[in-house]
Formats: C-alpha cells, sequence, structure tokens
C-alpha cells in the first residue's frame, strides 16, 4: 500500500526533512529526545547489516533523496504499471508461465499458469488479490508468477476496481464475486487467499466478509505485510519509508486517514479492520513481513489477533528488508520467501 493517505501512528524520527539531506548536513551520532507527550524525536546512525544477502545489502545501500516529490494519481498508475510489466517479465523469465486475461464473474482477472500442473494439482486454484494501495496494480504479476510456478499451480490475480474512483468495499465485492465463481468448480479447501500489502489487507477483509456471508472459508490464507486496523497503524509506521530507512518519510498525523479507500466506512468496521472481526475457525495463515516493513506492527499485531482466537497462524520476518521487498525477483531473500509461499500453500490446501 502506498505512504500517503492511511491512518498515521504517533513516533516521529527527526530531523523532518524539508529538502534533501546531504553527507553535510545528515547527522553523524545517535540522538534520543522524548518530549512531554512521549513523542520520540530520533536520529539512528545505521550501517547496512552483514545479515542480509550481499545483493539486499547492496539495494538498502542505495542512495536516494529524502525530499518530497508529490505525484499525481494518473502518474503513479502510469510509474507503477510501467514497473509492473517489466518486473512481470523479469518474475516470468526466471519462473515461467503463460498468462491469459478472462473475466470471472465480470471481474477482470489474470490466469496464471505454470506450463507443468503438479500431479493431483488440477483441483485446486489458488486466488491473488495484489497491492498497490488500493489506487494502483503492484502487483498482479510479480506477486503471482512465481507461486503459480513453484505450486505447480493455477493462481487466478483478481484485478479489482481501484479507489478513489471505487472506494470499499469494491475490491472486497470483486474478490468475493470471484471467489464465489470459483466455488463453483473448487472445493473450499483447495482454494488459496493470499495478497501482498494492500492485497494482504484485502485477503483478511474478504475472508470476514465470506464468513457474514455464511460462504465456506478458503482453505489456506497468506497475508503478506498487510495490516488489520486502520484506526490505528503503529510504530514502524512511523519509522519506516516504502524503501525503509532510504527516502521522503512524513510525521506522523493521527487524525489522517487513507479517505479516498476507506471512503464513510467506520474505522472499526469487521471487514474493513479485521482485527475487530471473529476470526476463530479460520484457515491455517501465513503472515510474512520485514525489518525495515512500513506495515510490520500492522502484520504483527494481525498475526496475534488471529493466533488469539486459535488459528494456525505463522509468523515469518525477514532481517532488515523493505516493504514487499519479495517483488525484487533478484533477492535470494525473495526467493526464499517464494519458496515459503509455495510451501505453506502445498501443505495446507486440500486438508
Amino acid at each position: 500500500m502506498i505512504r500517503s493517505g492511511v491512518a498515521l501512528a504517533v513516533c516521529v524520527i527527526a530531523p523532518i526533512a524539508l529538502a534533501q539531506t546531504t553527507a553535510q548536513t545528515a547527522p553523524q551520532t545517535d540522538t534520543s529526545y522524548i518530549d512531554s507527550n512521549g513523542t520520540a524525536h530520533i536520529t539512528r546512525v545505521i550501517p547496512v547489516p552483514n545479515t542480509i544477502s550481499p545483493e539486499a545489502q547492496a539495494v538498502l545501500a542505495r542512495p536516494a533523496s529524502d525530499a518530497a516529490h508529490p505525484e499525481s494519481l494518473a502518474d503513479r498508475r502510469a510509474h507503477t504499471d510501467a514497473w509492473q510489466a517489466r518486473a512481470g517479465a523479469a518474475s516470468k523469465a526466471v519462473y515461467p508461465v503463460s498468462i491469459a486475461n478472462d473475466r470471472i464473474a465480470g471481474v477482470p482477472v489474470l490466469i496464471v499458469t505454470p506450463l507443468t500442473v503438479g500431479p493431483g494439482k488440477s483441483d485446486r486454484v489458488l486466488i491473488c488479490v495484489h497491492g498497490g494501495g488500493f489506487n494502483s496494480d503492484s502487483g498482479s504479476l510479480t506477486e503471482s508468477i512465481p507461486i503459480a510456478n513453484l505450486t505447480q499451480t493455477k493462481v487466478v490475480s483478481v484485478l479489482y476496481r481501484l479507489a478513489p474512483e471505487h472506494p470499499f468495499p469494491a475490491d472486497v465485492e470483486d474478490t468475493v464475486a470471484v471467489y464465489k465463481e470459483l466455488l463453483k468448480t473448487y472445493k473450499p479447501q483447495n482454494i488459496a487467499l493470499y495478497g501482498t500489502s494492500a492485497g494482504a489487507i484485502l485477503t483478511a477483509e474478504t475472508t470476514v466478509k465470506l464468513r457474514q456471508l455464511g460462504t465456506p472459508l478458503p482453505g489456506a490464507l497468506g497475508v503478506f505485510s498487510g495490516l488489520g486496523d486502520f484506526s490505528r497503524l503503529g510504530d514502524s509506521w512511523a519509522m519506516y519509508a516504502l524503501n525503509g530507512l532510504s527516502g521522503h518519510l512524513d510525521p506522523p498525523n493521527p487524525g489522517t486517514h487513507d479517505t479516498e479507500y476507506v471512503g464513510s466506512a467506520d474505522l472499526k468496521d469487521p471487514v474493513l479492520s479485521p482485527y475487530y472481526a471473529d476470526v476463530k475457525g479460520f484457515a491455517p495463515t501465513l503472515f510474512i513481513t520485514s525489518g525495515r516493513d512500513a506495515l510490520l506492527s500492522g502484520t504483527t499485531i494481525l498475526h496475534r489477533h488471529f493466533l488469539a482466537a486459535g488459528v494456525d497462524a505463522q509468523l515469518v520476518v525477514f532481517e532488515a528488508l523493505p516493504h514487499a521487498f519479495w517483488n525484487d525477483v533478484n533477492l535470494p531473500e525473495s526467493r526464499e520467501a517464494y519458496g515459503i509461499m509455495a510451501n505453506f500453500f502445498d501443505t495446507h490446501l486440500g486438508k
């Protein structure tokens, strides 16, 4: 999901960049001041860790301006679409699949099929709901191609309606429609639902809605860097930008929420914010996040909510890497993450 617009947390990282920080103006020492409200004003000098792959170290070491660069929605979508096409092609080169456009229940989808469907796997399907801040598509290809290849299972990537033209719950309605149509062909225990970032949030939202409708629930869930509570986002949202410790980051504003997506919905609506839903009896769920993920807090808080309800909920936290790092197919850690995801679905579908 994107940084702008979503409900913000309470911790501040200082100094606040009004213009690009340079080598001459960058802090060289650690500082920490806690004001009378408990807000932390801090600086930290953090070397590139040697606990991650050389490829990941190189990614973290890339210089990036911390100056603000406002972007229109049209530009954001154009840039995201162009990047997704390039990244999707790179992913397909490593994980060969076939891709076709289709519609299911009137909703546009991509059908991502492995070149070889594994033995006994033709009776199961994975549903991917992409990331992109609910207003663009940053994962319909990159989040589905490796999983289809590694699980040797067809993936249906849902191209749900986007905000602000179609705010919540339009995306939930589209995903529910696709799921219910696939139920006509597949048993629920043979269907997995998963997503990254906005798609991770949508995965939990859709599952809560399915329960409200009395629809049989999926056999496995994947919540990969998401959150379950739009009324509060936690510590990591104030500490990390999209690329972790690099790039622009605004101080948190507790009065600001993702109004373009949320619309007039109650922030504690159990579908919008599954933290407030009864999730007892949900399928085994895999949560994945990373140490410099803006949604680290959101992911771990929702994971604990699932655990408290007795759900078989696994949590994997990768060292040091930023939000949704697995979209970079070239990282060894991405290949490890894909393997964990694929093995989880292989283990739990059909149970």
